[in-house]
């Protein structure tokens, strides 16, 4: 009975590990893959080069509505396969979302339709230090 119970949570812990594992690795891919598709900007370079850029912010609609990076567009990531056309290739794309999980997602597709010039915000809109812009409704 006792061996019974100790390789049942030998199993769940095996498990346990090669799921934690196997997320590490995707994310290390993932990260890999973003930085040979864009560069990370910070809050300053961001900034300074975004009124020669198209700036993108990656939230959902209600988000962007509940406030946004002033001169930005809203593109939500959910839609981007279908709108990303909209963008031009030969400005810079400058991308942030919440944090940065989705700016990573989305400047290694757009990297992959041919977009050339692709930066993300480092620290995610959460962390924007610059001017902002809220709906009033």
């Amino acid at each position: 009975m006792n061996l019974g119970v100790s390789i049942a949570n030998m199993v769940s812990w095996g498990i346990l590990i090669s799921l934690l594992l196997g997320w590490l690795i995707y994310d290390l891919i993932q990260n890999y893959r973003a930085r040979n598709a864009a560069t990370y900007l910070s809050n300053e370079d961001f900034r300074a080069g975004m009124r020669k850029a198209q700036v993108i912010d990656l939230r959902e609609k209600n988000n962007f509505k509940a406030g946004h990076i002033l001169g930005a567009r809203n593109m939500p990531y959910s839609t981007i396969r279908n709108f990303y056309g909209q963008l031009r290739t030969d400005l810079p794309v400058y991308l942030y979302d919440q944090g940065k999980a989705m700016s990573k997602r989305a400047a290694i597709f757009l990297k992959k339709k041919g977009y050339k010039e692709i930066y993300l915000l480092k620290t995610g809109y959460q962390n924007w230090d610059g001017k902002e812009k809220k709906s009033d409704f």
